[in-house]
C-alpha cells in the first residue's frame, strides 16, 4: 500500500500520520466544498528522512547549544537558521526521494504547486498556531520541488516553532512533520475570513487582495478589510486598503505587479462578499466551532485553500513582538526610509536639543521636570526602536535565508561575508579615533585636547582615560574588503540567470541596509541616552549635596524602558568562584577564527580605560557605544549571543574571532584567564591549570567537560 495519499483517502484516524491541516482539508473534500486537488506525503516519511540521514542526532546537538530560557531573539534565529541549512545541505536518500517522485508523478505531471506544512495537532480545535511553519508557493520542476518538502520539515524548528515548544511538545524523538502538496489555483482575487472577529464575537471579519493570497500572508499587499454582523450578515464597517500592487505569477515566477486600471476598486463585489461570508459561517456550523479559512476566487468560483478552528490563545507580549519581527521585502524597504529619514534623525535632534540645556543653571524644580521630559522622550524613541528598528534587522535573516536556498553553502553564515564592508558609523568614529591617536602620539596642542574632550564625552570616559587607549590604537589596522568577499559575490551574481538577478540584487541590498543598520541607530539611541545619564547624574549630585527625598523618589521611580533591548545586567561579580573550574565552554560561533590570550573582563564603562591591546574581551554584552574598544582586542567572548549582535557585527569587520552565547561569562572568567576562543566552532578553552578554585554555592547550566586535573 502506498505511504503518499489523495485527500479522499483519508479518514479522522489518520491524524497523527497527516495531521490537523490535511484532514481539516479531507474533511472539506467529503462534504463537497471547492478545494485544490491534493497529496499527502505522512510523518513517516520525515522520520525516515531523519534516521537514514543521521539527521536527528544533529538536531540534537543543534538544540542543547544553550537553554532556550536564556535565549534571545538574535540566537532564536540563529539556531533556525543553523537547522534549515541541515536539511538544505542534506539531500533525502535514494529510496525516498524515488517513492515521493512517483506520487508526484501520478498526480501533477507538470503543474506549478504549493507545498505547505501539515504537524499533527497544528490546526486542532485545542491549538492552533498559524503561521509557525513554512508553505512555499509556485514550486515548478521535481528538484525545486523535493527541495521545498526538506525546507517543509525544517521548519517544524523555525525560530516562531521553537517559541512554542513546550505548547506544541518539540523534542527530537516525538515531533513529527507531515507535507501537503496542493495544485497551484492562481486566483484573481483572495483572502482569509474568520467567522469570529478576535476583537468582537458579534461580527467576523473578511480580508481580500488582488491575486495571489500570499501577498496577504507576507505582508507585501495591505488587504481590504470588512467587519460583518454575525445575525444580520450586514456590513457594519469597510476599510480599503493603500495597496496599488498584486503578487501573481508570472514567467514562473511570482511577482509584485501594479493594479490594472479595472482592479481600481473593492477586492470583493458586494455578491463576491456574501459568498465568502455564507462560506464562513457554513464552515463553522460543519465543524461546530469558530473557523479562520484561506481562500481564493479562481474562474467565478471560490475555492478553499485551508481551513482551521479558531482557537483562544494566549499569547505573550513578547512572543507577539517576536511574530511581528518577520517582515516582507516591500516593508523592509519602507523601514529602511522611516529609519533613515525620521527616526535616526529624531533621535539625534533630541539628543542635540537636550546637549544644549546647561542643568547647573536650573533651579530643582526645573531640573526635575526637565529629567521628567528626557525619561519620556527615550521611553518614546526606545520604543519607536523596538517597533520599527528591531524588526529591520530581518532583512538579514531574510537575505541569508535566499542565500542559503540559492546556492545551498555548507556554513550557514556565509552570506554574512557579503555584507560586510558597508559604511558602518561604528567603523567610522573608529577611524576617527585612529587619527585622532597618530596626532595626539605626535605632541599635543590646544585642538588636539578639544577633540579629545569631546570624543571622551561622547564615549562616557574620563579625558586621561581616553588619553590611555589613544597610546594604544597608533598603528590600528583598518578592515579590508577580503578577496573571499569579492569572490562569494561574483558566485552570487552568476547563480542567478539575468531575469532573476533584479530580484537577488535587490534582496542583497535590503540585507546590506539591515546589517549597516542593525549598527548605526543604536549610536543615535545611545546619544539621547547619554544626555538622559546626564541630567539623571546632575539630579543625583543635588541629592547627595542636599539629602532632598523628592529627587530619591524621581530617581527611583521610572522604569528604564529597556526590556527587550539590553541585555540584562551581568551577575554578581564575586559569584564567579567554583568548586570545580570548566575546561571548555559552549556557546555560539559569531566571528570565524582561533586565538590565545589573557582575558579582561568588563562589568562597567570604567573598565574599558583599563583594557590593552591583545587581550581577549569578555563581557555581558557590547553596546554600540563601547565598539570603539574592538579594534584592540584580540578577541571576544559575550553572554548575549547570536550573529547580530553589535560585538559580532564589528568583530568580523576587524576580522577578530568571536564567541557569543555564554551564560554567565562575565562570572565565569576571570581577569588574566589565559582563553583560547574558537570562532568557528563556538567554544572556549581554558588551560588545564589556568583559574582559580572556591566554593559555589549552585552549578552552572551550561554543557561543559569538567577539569579533573583541578578538582580538589
Amino acid at each position: 500500500m502506498h505511504r503518499i495519499q489523495p485527500l479522499e483517502r483519508l479518514s479522522a484516524a489518520d491524524l497523527p500520520q497527516f495531521g490537523g491541516k490535511t484532514l481539516a482539508l479531507a474533511e472539506l473534500t467529503r462534504r463537497g466544498y471547492s478545494v485544490p486537488q491534493s497529496l499527502a506525503i505522512p510523518c513517516d516519511c520525515y522520520r525516515d528522512y531523519l534516521q537514514a540521514t543521521g539527521l536527528g542526532a544533529r538536531l540534537t546537538m543543534e538544540l542543547g547549544r544553550k537553554a532556550f530560557s536564556q535565549m534571545r531573539w538574535e540566537e532564536l534565529w540563529d539556531a533556525a537558521l543553523r537547522i534549515r541549512n541541515l536539511f538544505l545541505t542534506t539531500p533525502m536518500p535514494t529510496s525516498l526521494e524515488t517513492e515521493i517522485s512517483t506520487a508526484l508523478d501520478r498526480h501533477f505531471p507538470e503543474q506549478p504547486l504549493v507545498i505547505r506544512s501539515s504537524a499533527p495537532g497544528e490546526d486542532s480545535a485545542s491549538c492552533s498556531f498559524a503561521g509557525l511553519h513554512d508553505s512555499f508557493v509556485n514550486i515548478r520542476g521535481r528538484k525545486e520541488q523535493l527541495l521545498a518538502i526538506r525546507k517543509v520539515w525544517a521548519s517544524l524548528w523555525s525560530d516562531r516553532a521553537l517559541l512554542y515548544r513546550q505548547e506544541l511538545g518539540l523534542t527530537v524523538t516525538d515531533s513529527n512533520m507531515a507535507v501537503l502538496i496542493q495544485e497551484l489555483i492562481a486566483g484573481e482575487k483572495s483572502g482569509v475570513a474568520f467567522s469570529v472577529a478576535p476583537d468582537n464575537r458579534r461580527q467576523l471579519i473578511v480580508e481580500a487582495v488582488w491575486g495571489l493570497n500570499q501577498g496577504l500572508v507576507d505582508g507585501s499587499v495591505e488587504p481590504d478589510s470588512w467587519h460583518i454582523d454575525r445575525c444580520s450578515l450586514r456590513t457594519v464597517s469597510y476599510r480599503a486598503a493603500p495597496s496599488s500592487h498584486k503578487l501573481v505569477t508570472r514567467d514562473g515566477h511570482v511577482q509584485l505587479v501594479p493594479l490594472t486600471a479595472t482592479e481600481q476598486k473593492p477586492v470583493l463585489s458586494d455578491a463576491d462578499l456574501a459568498v465568502v461570508v455564507q462560506r464562513v459561517m457554513a464552515l463553522e456550523q460543519d465543524f461546530s466551532a469558530p473557523q479562520d479559512c484561506e481562500w481564493t476566487w479562481h474562474n467565478a468560483q471560490l475555492v478553499l485553500l485551508q481551513a482551521r478552528p479558531i482557537t483562544t490563545v494566549a499569547w505573550e507580549d513578547d512572543r507577539l513582538w517576536y511574530f511581528n519581527l518577520h517582515r516582507s521585502l516591500t516593508n523592509l524597504k519602507q523601514l529602511q526610509r522611516r529609519i533613515e529619514t525620521d527616526i535616526m534623525p529624531g533621535m539625534e535632534d533630541v539628543a542635540v536639543q537636550f546637549a544644549k540645556v546647561d542643568l547647573t543653571n536650573l533651579s530643582d524644580t526645573m531640573l526635575e521636570e526637565e529629567f521628567r521630559q528626557r525619561v519620556q522622550q527615550q521611553h518614546y524613541w526606545e520604543e519607536t526602536y523596538r517597533s520599527d528598528c528591531i524588526p529591520m534587522a530581518h532583512g538579514i535573516r531574510l537575505f541569508g535565508e535566499f542565500y542559503n536556498d540559492a546556492l545551498q553553502p555548507q556554513d550557514p553564515f556565509e552570506f554574512l561575508e557579503l555584507l560586510r564592508g558597508g559604511e558602518l558609523r561604528a567603523l567610522a568614529r573608529n577611524r576617527r579615533m585612529a587619527a585622532l591617536a597618530k596626532r595626539w602620539n605626535g605632541g599635543a596642542d590646544s585642538s588636539i585636547m578639544a577633540e579629545i574632550d569631546a570624543l571622551a564625552a561622547e564615549l562616557g570616559l574620563l579625558p586621561d582615560q581616553l588619553g590611555r587607549l589613544l597610546l594604544q590604537l597608533t598603528d590600528q589596522q583598518q578592515p579590508q574588503v577580503s578577496q573571499h568577499r569579492e569572490d562569494l559575490e561574483g558566485a552570487y551574481r552568476r547563480h542567478f540567470l539575468l531575469t532573476e538577478w533584479p530580484q537577488a540584487e535587490e534582496i542583497l541590498a535590503i540585507g546590506r541596509a539591515s546589517y549597516r543598520l542593525r549598527d548605526d541607530d543604536n549610536i543615535s539611541l545611545a546619544q539621547l541616552h547619554r544626555e538622559v545619564k546626564r541630567c539623571e547624574t546632575e539630579l543625583r549630585r543635588r541629592f547627595t549635596a542636599g539629602n532632598k527625598p523628592q529627587l530619591a523618589a524621581l530617581l527611583d521611580g521610572p522604569a528604564d524602558g529597556q526590556s527587550g533591548l539590553r541585555s540584562p545586567p551581568p551577575g554578581d561579580s564575586n559569584a564567579g568562584d567554583r568548586a570545580v573550574r570548566a575546561r571548555q565552554l559552549q556557546g555560539q560561533p559569531a566571528s570565524a577564527g582561533l586565538v590565545t590570550a589573557v582575558a579582561r573582563v568588563i562589568r562597567s564603562e570604567q573598565d574599558l580605560a583599563e583594557f590593552r591591546r591583545g587581550e581577549i574581551l569578555v563581557c555581558d554584552a557590547i553596546d554600540p557605544v563601547m565598539t570603539f574598544i574592538v579594534p584592540l582586542a584580540a578577541g571576544i567572548v559575550e553572554r548575549r549571543g547570536g550573529m547580530l549582535i553589535h560585538g559580532a557585527i564589528i568583530a568580523r569587520e576587524y576580522g577578530i574571532p568571536c564567541v557569543s552565547g555564554i551564560a554567565d561569562a562575565a562570572d565565569i572568567i576571570n581577569n588574566g584567564d589565559l582563553l583560547t576562543i574558537d570562532g568557528y566552532l563556538g567554544l572556549v578553552f581554558f588551560p588545564v591549570t589556568s583559574g582559580r578554585l572556591a566554593p559555589l554555592p549552585w552549578p552552572h547550566q551550561l554543557r561543559k567537560e569538567l577539569d579533573d586535573a583541578v578538582r580538589q
